[in-house]
């Protein structure tokens, strides 16, 4: 799988290809700015791009505008974010997109190469990745909510496994019930959202966060 990697961090940005290299991954190239990373897609065509949100000049929200760039080409390259702070306002923005392949991880989850490989294997086949710090954030601001007090504590942590952009086997894996279980978590936690029932799962985890952001 090809890769291009922007960080501004000359040391980041070695560390990071030196990790993606011991994964399994090819990293094509390695930029420091959004215009260098514009044009290192535009010559090598990526499964993925991992981009650092904040980047040069300003060093604000650089990243996110050029994913917001790149995607409004229509390129089908993978991306996935990443940040230092669990920024749930940035997180929300990245994933209007509706088109699918783009995630979201703070830095400090990179130290994890096994979770870092996953993230990028999920957003080259077209997955949804949130951190699940800022799943929990989102999940957090919205608790006051009428219909979010309607949630059993276990439909909240369907819930965060669902924004995070795990599937309902994937959900069920990790809180060790069966596939059944959690389809019927999701109806009621869908359900009392006011949220229709989906097979899209880009699309369920797209309107579970539309539905938290406006909390």
């Amino acid at each position: 799988m090809r890769i291009v990697l922007a960080e501004d961090s000359g040391l980041v940005r070695a560390a990071l290809t030196r990790v993606l290299a011991e994964a399994g991954f090819e990293v094509v190239a390695a930029v420091g700015d959004a215009d260098a990373l514009a044009a290192a897609i535009a010559a090598e065509a990526p499964d993925v791009a991992i981009v650092d949100i904040r980047m040069p000049p300003t060093f604000t929200d650089e990243g996110i505008r050029a994913v917001e760039t790149l995607r409004a080409s229509g390129a089908r390259t993978g991306v996935l974010v990443l940040t230092q702070a669990a920024d749930s306002g940035h997180a929300v923005r990245l994933l209007a997109d509706p088109s699918g392949g783009i995630g979201f991880l703070l830095k400090d989850r990179v130290a994890d190469v096994a979770e870092l490989a996953d993230a990028v294997r999920r957003v080259a086949a077209g997955g949804t990745v949130v951190d699940p710090t800022v799943v929990a954030g989102l999940v957090g601001r919205s608790r006051s909510m009428d219909r979010m007090d309607a949630l059993t504590a276990r439909e909240r942590e369907v819930l965060s496994l669902m924004a995070e952009g795990r599937s309902n086997l994937g959900i069920a894996e990790r809180l060790f019930v069966t596939e059944k279980t959690v389809e019927t978590h999701v109806a009621s936690i869908l359900g009392k959202l006011g949220l229709e029932p989906g097979v899209d799962d880009h699309r369920r985890v797209l309107a579970v966060l539309e539905y938290l952001r406006a909390g």
